[in-house]
């Protein structure tokens, strides 16, 4: 009786632990459709990666036939943002559209984080490059990169640039480093409030992404000097790299989209999939190009996360 009565309880456990899970993977075989997708953005509204989120979350709402909400938690250079997609429960339904400031350079600019950008989430594909540009108030006389350098020398502790991301700040600092300049940094909480004050003239220098500063640079209100890829940027042609003045200058500001840890890996294909269409699209190309945005994708999700360790190991450096 007892060998009997044994064998039916685990039959039962057996049924039961699969009835448990059934809705798991129903929900999974279904994705998505239990209800809109949140993408999380981890700077202001107005911001370059806003504004790419924007254009990726209404195509892939329509591809995925759910709405993508773009949620922006700005903050902590992105910690902030990072810290809530970190959390989220693993099921695709919440998404992380983030760049090199959560990924590559907080670990070596902060002593600690609440999040680990490898361990804490699911790669899915890296989106493209958002072009970072040094530009200056049109007022300062100066005209490339070279000028800045014998102006600020010239006149010691007399400019100012503005940082609301790492990028800014790092490509900022290896500027006043390498060229052994004395100015002064002034901290932002977003873009759009540096560029104000740069026009403003409360600041006179800011490395700004080509996203929030392109409608500034059409129409003259600010100055390029240079471009922090050592490529170049397609977007600014006749703008020089950085790095032809100061020899081995090169900061590549990537955007890409994750996922939180152990989301599920046919989850993650299915929204990889479907962003490779979206980022084929010659339509998508030019409306991201016309916010400063050059689209440059990963294939699969295994390329990105490579990249993204790559990315990490130079950046420390």
């Amino acid at each position: 009786m007892f060998i009997i009565k044994r064998s039916t309880f685990l039959k039962a456990a057996t049924v039961a632990a699969l009835a448990a899970s059934l809705p798991w993977a129903q929900a999974q075989t279904a994705f998505p459709t239990a209800g809109p997708i949140t993408l999380v953005v981890p700077f202001a509204a107005g911001s370059g990666t806003d504004a790419v989120a924007r254009v990726v979350a209404l195509k892939l709402g329509e591809r995925l036939k759910q709405s993508v909400i773009v949620d922006n938690r700005a903050g902590a250079s992105a910690q902030i943002g990072a810290q809530f997609a970190a959390k989220a429960k693993p099921d695709g339904y919440t998404l992380f559209m983030t760049t090199n400031t959560s990924h590559s350079a907080n670990p070596w600019l902060f002593k600690s984080l609440k999040y680990d950008p490898v361990k804490d989430f699911t790669p899915i594909t890296r989106v493209g490059e958002l072009p970072f540009a040094l530009v200056v108030n049109p007022k300062l006389p100066v005209k490339n990169v070279q000028e800045l350098i014998d102006y600020a020398k010239a006149h010691p502790d007399k400019l100012s640039y503005g940082t609301p991301n790492s990028t800014s700040e790092v490509a900022a600092e290896t500027i006043k480093y390498n060229a052994k300049l004395d100015i002064t940094k002034v901290p932002y909480k977003s873009s759009p409030q540096a560029l104000t004050d740069l026009m403003g003239d409360q600041i006179q220098v800011y490395v700004a992404d080509l996203g929030s500063s392109w409608s500034m640079l059409k129409g003259e209100r600010v100055r390029a000097l240079g471009v922090t890829a050592a490529k170049g940027s397609n977007l600014l042609p006749n703008v020089p790299p950085i790095g032809k003045t100061i020899p081995g200058f090169d900061l590549t500001s990537w955007n890409g989209i994750f996922a939180p840890a152990n989301t599920p890996r046919e989850v993650v294909e299915r929204i990889n999939s479907e962003l490779q269409v979206i980022l084929e699209d010659k339509a998508v190309r030019e409306q991201l190009a016309g916010v400063g945005f050059e689209v440059w994708p990963t294939r699969t999700p295994a390329e990105f996360a490579t990249y993204v360790n790559e990315q990490l190991a130079y950046w420390a450096s």
